[in-house]
């Protein structure tokens, strides 16, 4: 009979169990066996404390440099190409210092601070993304955020001057430190050798004093020229207000003309029709005002002044006189200026007074001059519409009623009177280079004397001012009024101007003036018709802002149709001009 089927199966198992112990004693008797002795390299908490160091294989020797034992060997990268990993050769380790810590900008990324000021690395930039600009630099300005691109028109872009790296501006004079009060920006002086003025408040004055010198061949304008050594005193102010909202200015400018010699009390045994004292004052002023009720209404007022004497030559002066009369013709405006839109609407009242001197003659005696005083009581409208910009036409109208003191004059004429004018132009304001205004109208004078014919004509107005290069300015200026007169049986006088003037800047500090000036007096129902013609040259040396040295040659011719009355004469001055 067999053994049973589990016999076979432990006997195998105990097998094993024997054999294996003595499998693992045999392999440890084959190793070499070594002693190990006490050194202080027992208590050394390295790697290999524990083993002698004479038996130690990666011991130091001399001459050798060694890694230390704490060294690891470095492990692949698993980002590089399997293939090159594999061809690249082992990195030996040996000799090399280990690095403990951080080292400098780790964490800073490519472009952030490094203390060891090593180059840094330049960010990477989508395909088609813009570049970033360096920066300027301390102290400059900060240029103005760019708006995000929107639908509509391409931009413009600035002139190269407002974007170019100006020169760095303080603070203090850039108005940007933290609780300074704001800087008073002056305006933009086209010329530099201008007054400059002073502040008064808020109001900004500038004044000026003219100094002259020199000959006139024919002062009194005579048929036969009589001459005289002359000078000129000619003082100027100017006040402007310098308000966000109202306005206020003042212009006042004056002259007094003297000379030393005397003109002769007769000639060829008639009275002179020359005053013996020739000396003229002239003075002309005006203030503006204007309010601002509103953006579209405001307020306005003007007070002139005229303080002057009768031209030399004019028929309206006596003969046999001592000096001349002197008269004074002042008054206001006061109107209102609306605008609708492009619509503009200005209307004013207007009250004048002009009043004359007695006149003193040779004799020693006076003569009233009452005769000669009135008032003058008006209004003015005006009607604009921008067309476009740069050109502004215009409707004007006015009237006036003219009341004397006395109802008839020296002559028994009723001088009183009532006229206007109606007239169409417009204003110009082309780029600078071409502004002003010019218009062209009718005007027309009824008197009470029904012996006084009705004095009507054309009438041209306006001035212009062109500017043809930065050197080289153009003005001209025309006018038409009628003026009173003591001229027996003449209505009055319609006096017509017209002007021209050449301004050329040779340099900065030497200017050179031309003037021509052509006028007509028509004197109504008396057949008298006078021209005149006036050329000047000027030439002004600018020593600087203060004081200026001005030259003067002019010459003045009256053409008239009466004999005897025709005159010419030349005048030469030479001078100096203060102002602040």
């Amino acid at each position: 009979m067999g053994a049973p089927p589990g016999t076979s199966r432990s006997k195998r198992g105990h097998f094993l169990r024997a054999a294996l112990p003595c499998l693992a004693l045999t392999a440890l008797g084959s190793a070499p066996a070594a002693a190990q002795s006490l050194t202080p390299d027992l208590f050394n908490p390295n790697r290999g404390g524990f083993a002698a160091p004479d038996t130690l294989p990666t011991r130091r020797t001399a001459g050798v440099p060694q890694a230390p034992l704490d060294a690891l060997p470095a492990l692949p990268d698993p980002n590089a190409d399997p293939r090159k990993r594999q061809q690249a050769p082992a990195t030996s380790r040996v000799g090399q210092v280990p690095t403990y810590g951080l080292p400098a900008a780790n964490g800073a990324s490519g472009s952030g601070y490094d203390s060891l000021n090593r180059k840094r690395q330049q960010p990477k930039l989508y395909p088609g993304q813009p570049r970033p600009k360096r920066p300027v630099g301390p102290g400059s300005p900060v240029p103005p955020a760019t708006p995000d691109r929107t639908l509509g028109p391409p931009r413009i872009a600035p002139p190269p001057s407002e974007t170019a790296n100006k020169a760095p501006v303080p603070r203090a004079m850039a108005g940007t430190v933290p609780g300074q009060p704001l800087r008073r920006r002056l305006k933009a002086d086209d010329d530099a050798f201008g007054a400059v003025g002073d502040y008064a408040g808020s109001f900004l004055i500038k004044g000026g004093l003219e100094l002259s010198a020199g000959y006139d061949t024919n002062p009194a304008r005579l048929n036969k020229p009589v001459g005289s050594p002359a000078y000129v005193v000619a003082p100027d102010l100017l006040v402007m207000s310098d308000w966000e909202r109202h306005a206020l200015v003042a212009d006042l400018r004056g002259s007094f003309s003297g000379y030393t010699n005397n003109m002769p009390a007769t000639i060829d045994g008639f009275a002179s029709p020359s005053p013996v004292e020739i000396d003229r004052p002239d003075f002309t002023g005006h203030v503006d005002g204007r309010f601002d009720v509103s953006r579209d209404l405001k307020l306005t007022s003007q007070f002139r002044l005229r303080v002057a004497t009768d031209n030399p030559g004019s028929p309206n002066v006596q003969a046999g006189l001592q000096k001349y009369p002197i008269y004074a013709a002042y008054g206001t405006t006061l109107g209102f200026d609306q605008t609708f839109n492009r619509f503009q609407v200005a209307a004013g009242a207007t009250v004048d007074r002009t009043a004359y001197t007695d006149s003193k003659l040779t004799d020693g005696s006076t003569f009233s001059n009452d005769d000669r005083d009135f008032n003058q009581y008006g209004g003015i409208g005006r009607f604009s519409y921008d067309l476009k910009p740069g050109l502004k036409p215009f409707v004007e109208i006015e009237g006036d009623s003219r009341v004397h003191d006395q109802p008839a004059d020296r002559n028994g004429y009723f001088r009183d009177s009532s006229g206007g004018y109606a007239k169409v132009g417009s204003s110009f304001e082309f780029s600078r280079i071409l502004i002003g205004e010019i218009s062209v109208g009718y005007t027309a004078r009824n008197y009470v004397d029904p012996r006084l014919s009705q004095l009507a004509g054309f009438l041209t107005a306006g001035s212009l001012i062109w500017n043809a290069s930065g050197l080289t300015t153009v003005k001209f200026a025309t006018d038409t009024q009628i003026a009173e007169s003591t001229v027996p049986g003449s209505s009055g006088v319609l006096v017509r101007t017209y002007g021209i003037e050449v301004d050329h800047d040779f340099r900065r500090w030497l200017t050179a003036v031309g003037k021509f000036t052509y006028g007509t007096y028509d004197y109504q129902n008396q057949n008298r018709n006078d021209k005149t013609y006036s050329l000047e040259g000027n030439l002004i040396y600018k020593l600087n802002r203060n004081i200026w040295i001005k030259g003067t040659l002019r010459h003045d011719i009256l053409n008239s149709n009466q004999p005897g009355s025709s005159s010419q004469g030349t005048v030469m001055l030479v001078g100096v001009r203060l102002q602040n």
